[in-house]
């Protein structure tokens, strides 16, 4: 039988750490590789609940999408980011942290990958753990957010997903899904969803593609309308969920990197010089993890191969470090 996860490379990890100055990675729980979604219940049931972390070293998504290929690298160059970093010297809480590794994409298709990410994710959050995902293609933001909205259901809990990202990513699964399909697939698969869309540039989107989005109950924030209202991402997500929102309600945050003008993410699989800035971003970061249960989160479409002085990595995880502190 083939392992659904691969460990990943020790070289990740650096070992030579003072006490005094403690890293990540001195405090992250490598776990055997898991050989299906039963054999990763056995090991995460035993265990303290954290954050359990797994990346996607694919992008035959973006292949198929006619994207430019890289994203595969990316699990492994954020991580190398990651892991280098401090824990928070802000919060006193140290985080749980658990490394389930990369999912073996070989020997198995896409439909096959995609359905394993389901499973795994699903079951990591089935035994009390909050998510982290590094891809790949944004094509695994379907399993990941339908495994999280899925999971909210069984529990009688309404889930929220929100995505921030320049594409809707709605477009129709015609001769196979791909990077562009995620939120179609979710949205098909369990319409009732709510979903939310930040950061859309118009040049990167067709009226019917949102008109379709629309049609189906989500709601969208473009880049062009945000900035001639002069608001902030954080007031234009206050402005869509409305003054109501229930709080700690299980949420996914999907985060394609290409959402971030060029001049601070280089490295992705699309990019445009007119995205936003991290200091727009963080702060609407900041008040989903404080107000909401995000219970799982995803970033896609980094491309190291692509990128500039692994800036575009680096901002990756320091979005995973500010999720992992909180």
């Amino acid at each position: 039988m083939t392992a659904w996860l691969r460990a990943i490379s020790p070289d990740l990890l650096p070992t030579h750490i003072k006490a005094e100055d403690p890293r990540l990675a001195s405090i992250v729980q490598v776990l055997p590789a898991a050989q299906s979604a039963d054999d990763l219940h056995d090991s995460l049931s035993e265990l303290n609940t954290g954050f359990a972390i797994l990346g996607y070293p694919d992008d035959e998504g973006i292949r198929l999408n006619g994207g430019r290929l890289g994203a595969a690298e990316a699990p492994q160059e954020i991580r190398r980011a990651l892991y280098k970093m401090t824990p928070s010297c802000v919060n006193s809480d140290t985080p749980t942290l658990y490394e389930l590794g990369d999912l073996n994409v070989e020997g198995a298709t896409l439909p096959e990958r995609h359905a394993r990410a389901e499973k795994l994710i699903h079951t990591a959050l089935h035994n009390g753990h909050r998510t982290l995902s590094f891809g790949g293609g944004h094509d695994y933001g379907f399993p990941d957010a339908v495994a999280l909205v899925r999971w909210a259901k069984s529990k009688n809990l309404r889930p929220l997903v929100i995505n921030f990202d320049a594409h809707l990513d709605v477009r129709p699964v015609e001769s196979t899904f791909h990077s562009g399909t995620p939120f179609r697939r979710l949205l098909e698969a369990e319409p009732d969803t709510e979903f939310i869309e930040i950061g859309l540039q118009a040049h990167c989107n067709s009226r019917a593609h949102r008109a379709w989005l629309e049609s189906v109950g989500g709601r969208v924030v473009f880049e062009e309308d945000r900035r001639a209202r002069r608001e902030s991402l954080l007031a234009s997500l206050h402005r869509l969920l409305g003054e109501n929102l229930p709080s700690r309600r299980p949420t996914f945050l999907s985060i394609d990197i290409d959402a971030f003008s060029s001049a601070y993410a280089p490295g992705a699989s699309a990019s445009w010089p007119t995205g936003f800035e991290p200091e727009d971003f963080f702060p609407c970061l900041e008040w989903c993890l404080a107000r909401l249960d995000v219970r799982g989160l995803g970033i896609y479409e980094v491309s190291p191969r692509l990128d500039l002085d692994a800036r575009t990595s680096k901002l990756a995880a320091v979005i995973a470090h500010r999720f992992l502190s909180r």
